[in-house]
């Protein structure tokens, strides 16, 4: 046993004489990451209330369409790095959409934003668009996918950070909402029932680190019938997954693969967040660090 306790320490110093960094940086860097962008993102929060105003004639010439959704009391601000490297990436025609809690529930949002996706198509001319939700922004989204039919019109949806199997943080709110966003809720009930048929490829990244969504591991997204791929990062918060780079690198990997994605991924891919986009292609079962 003492040859085994030995053990470690050994791997421990032989690693930091080969100059890796110790265990403790990475936890330590996504926590700094975290007080830094939620600070920086309290400031531009006021120049997301306002709506975004489509133009009609960006996506004739643009890709596909690429929808962000928010997440809960939250507004179009939180995408502000995003889209300008989606931009940049070849996204031309990368938008946002504002939505209020308040205005209803889980299945009211999905058909507003059921609505919102209606436009963009009426006005770019293509019959389908990709979505990228942040937290209940891609639950939101996937209800709309599996109850409402929205398959015909998402090609792809990409969640980060998002409750798919509920969240215990949900216990503490008494609202309406709130109640939908609890494990074992009639909301995550009617997700896990059979789904023959759907042609949305679902994206879901999620974090080791995310201090919203408990256990972590709720931010999977593992059903029978869809074709799902799940994507880990380490150290990265929650208010951080929209504007870490690891994560810009699986959301436009996902995004550049959906014509081959309509298949069943039947494996994950875990990834530190320096090494994702170098290997967000890769396709292999991963279960360390899955549980919170």
């Amino acid at each position: 046993m003492r040859t085994g306790a030995g053990q470690p320490g050994c791997a421990g110093s032989a690693a930091r004489s080969s100059g890796s960094p110790p265990a403790w940086a990475a936890p330590l860097t996504g926590f700094l990451t975290e007080l830094t962008w939620a600070g920086a993102h309290a400031l531009t929060y006021v120049s997301g209330i306002r709506a975004e105003r489509l133009d009609p004639g960006a996506g004739h010439t643009a890709g596909t369409p690429v929808l962000l959704v928010h997440g809960l009391n939250d507004n179009r601000s939180v995408f502000m790095v995003m889209r300008r490297k989606l931009r940049r990436s070849g996204f031309a025609s990368a938008c946002c959409w504002n939505y209020s809690p308040l205005s209803g529930d889980i299945p009211r949002l999905a058909v507003d934003l059921g609505r919102h996706i209606g436009r963009i198509r009426a006005q770019t001319g293509h019959e389908r668009v990709h979505v990228v939700g942040h937290s209940l922004g891609g639950l939101i989204a996937r209800y709309h996918v599996q109850r409402q039919g929205g398959d015909r019109t998402i090609e792809s949806l990409v969640t980060l950070g998002t409750p798919h199997q509920g969240t215990a943080l949900a216990l503490m709110m008494p609202t309406r909402l709130g109640r939908q966003l609890r494990p074992g809720s009639s909301i995550m009930r009617e997700l896990s029932e059979p789904a023959p048929g759907c042609r949305t490829a679902i994206t879901a990244v999620y974090s080791d680190a995310d201090q919203v969504v408990l256990p972590t591991a709720s931010g999977r997204c593992d059903h029978p019938d869809l074709a799902t791929r799940n994507v880990l990062v380490r150290g990265v918060g929650h208010l951080s997954l929209p504007v870490h780079p690891a994560v810009h690198g699986a959301v436009t990997a996902a995004l550049r693969a959906y014509p081959a994605a309509i298949h069943r991924y039947d494996a994950d891919a875990a990834c530190s967040p320096s090494a994702l986009p170098r290997r967000a292609g890769e396709r292999r079962h991963h279960t360390a660090g899955m549980a919170a």
